[in-house]
């Protein structure tokens, strides 16, 4: 179910002035009608692949997890009780998808090394993600957002996940908490925590530039 073929012509939902809001293109896709879905994928897509990227910080990662998320939100869009934004759902699923990519792909490199070591090659052959600057992502379009995502990799996920919701998402504190499943107070605790290390780690940098300058 890739998602090309899921952002096809969605005439039904193409008018913005009258574009129904995300729970009423889900009460239409529980419906049956195909449609709604393409057009909740072409709502969310681009969201949830900048956090996904995040998260296993590859792009063909990203692009795995998007699929499967938006498989799995359709599989089970009858257990989505309504209780809270369409987008917080799905953006949990997306978020769950990413962190079990993540896990596999790291037991998958430990079973390599271990292979590698039991060949008594000497050599280590670790596949590295690519961050090269891509000027079309939103992250890397300037030498600041990389400068940001370098640090945001240095983060603990519990903190840089935070982060990237509500200040780069622009998630609400609530939507947060219930997207990673964690308490308020503990989203507010995270993001302060989160933006005190980033402080110190940009402020580094830029102390470190200034004095190449000065040299």
């Amino acid at each position: 179910m890739g998602t090309t073929c899921m952002v096809c012509d969605s005439s039904s939902f193409s008018a913005a002035e009258s574009a129904p809001d995300d729970m009423a293109l889900v009460h239409a896709c529980k419906r049956g009608e195909v449609s709604a879905f393409e057009e909740l994928v072409r709502r969310h897509e681009r969201k949830l692949f900048r956090i996904a990227q995040h998260v296993t910080q590859n792009r063909e990662d990203a692009q795995d997890v998007v699929q499967e998320a938006f498989l799995r939100a359709f599989r089970n869009l009858g257990q989505f009780r309504e209780n809270s934004q369409f987008s917080t759902w799905l953006t949990r699923i997306a978020i769950n998808q990413a962190l079990m990519k993540v896990r596999k792909l790291r037991t998958k490199k430990e079973v390599a090394l271990d292979q590698e070591f039991q060949t008594e090659t000497g050599e280590l052959a670790l596949e590295l993600s690519d961050w090269a600057p891509n000027p079309e992502e939103r992250y890397q379009a300037s030498e600041l957002r990389e400068i940001l995502i370098k640090a945001l990799q240095r983060l603990p996920s519990t903190l840089s996940l935070v982060f990237v919701l509500r200040d780069i998402e622009e998630l609400s504190t609530e939507e947060t908490s219930k997207a990673l499943d964690i308490s308020q107070v503990a989203v507010k605790a995270r993001l302060m925590r989160a933006r005190l290390q980033l402080r110190d780690q940009l402020s580094n940098y830029f102390r470190k530039s200034m004095q190449s300058l000065v040299r």
